[in-house]
């Protein structure tokens, strides 16, 4: 492994450690597997996320859309009791998006703001999604986290 290779991999491996445990698990996961079973993962999440709760559906004009995203992909992001938990709706036609926010959802849901804001903003990088994906939908998945992160950081006042 050259300098530069090594460097990398910290500077990798430092981004990761800057998540919360939960998404950390799931970013071990994705790493170890083959690139071509990630998309298989991916799709596993967006089947596995669940539907906006009733509550929400009521509500679904007032949650923000994510624009960049070319998936109409709306979120409400909450906080109870100092623990974050995000909400989204996004059609399930559209599984690389949903996979993604499922994966974001059930990794940040529960921890802290601070952890959320500290989280970088390629967790698809991190994943090893960005050789299976679009560049155009990456900017999408990036644009994502970061109106996660600004929602939260309005949450908190």
């Amino acid at each position: 492994m050259t300098d530069e290779q090594h460097s990398e991999e910290q500077a990798l491996e430092a981004k990761i450690a800057a998540c919360p445990p939960a998404l950390q698990e799931i970013i071990q996961e994705f790493r170890e597997a083959d690139p071509r079973d990630r998309i298989e993962y991916l799709i596993d999440f967006a089947m596995e996320m669940p539907d906006l709760p009733p509550e929400l559906q009521a509500k679904r004009d007032q949650m923000e859309q994510v624009h960049e995203c070319m998936t109409p992909v709306f979120l409400f992001t909450e906080l109870q009791d100092g623990r974050v938990r995000f909400h989204f709706d996004i059609p399930r036609e559209s599984p690389t998006v949903r996979g993604y926010a499922a994966i974001l959802a059930e990794g940040l849901s529960g921890a802290t703001p601070e952890e959320v804001l500290a989280t970088p903003d390629d967790v698809y990088l991190l994943l090893g999604l960005h050789q299976a994906i679009s560049p155009q939908r990456l900017r999408g998945l990036h644009a994502l986290m970061r109106v996660m992160k600004r929602q939260v950081t309005q949450a908190l006042g």
